[in-house]
């Protein structure tokens, strides 16, 4: 899975740590804004609410690893449904390496996880269909 990330330029960081130059476009996909976290500490090039779990799937996972597997289904059901939401975050690949960057403590159950997946998923399957072309 690393080749893959590397080849498409994504990353995922806490928002708590020091932005690098490596980063690219930094993007917070977080709906809540980090706790004592200024906007130029953040440096983002982007702030993706609408990418983010919804109101009531971040409070029913509560970052719950038991609860992992089903919030995985349940989100990309929600990112399915707001496709769109995803566009600033595609558009931003295409220029270069992309950090999607969450608050929580526990780097391998959040949504920037799931969310990476997806996004390498798609470009997955764009790089086959050109390859059948």
């Amino acid at each position: 899975m690393t080749e893959r990330i590397a080849s498409h330029g994504i990353r995922l960081k806490r928002i708590y740590e020091a932005p690098a130059e490596h980063d690219g476009a930094r993007v917070l996909v977080d709906r809540l804004w980090p706790r004592g976290m200024s906007k130029m500490r953040a440096a983002l090039a982007l702030w993706c609410k609408d990418a983010a779990p919804s109101t009531e799937l971040r409070q029913w996972f509560g970052h719950d690893p038991a609860r992992w597997e089903e919030f995985r289904r349940r989100y990309r059901a929600e990112l399915r449904d707001r496709s769109a939401a995803l566009a600033p975050i595609r558009d931003l690949l295409h220029l270069g390496p992309v950090t999607l960057l969450f608050a929580t403590r526990d780097e391998r159950h959040n949504e920037a996880v799931v969310l990476r997946e997806v996004l390498l998923e798609e470009a997955d399957r764009r790089s086959a269909s050109a390859h059948h072309r």
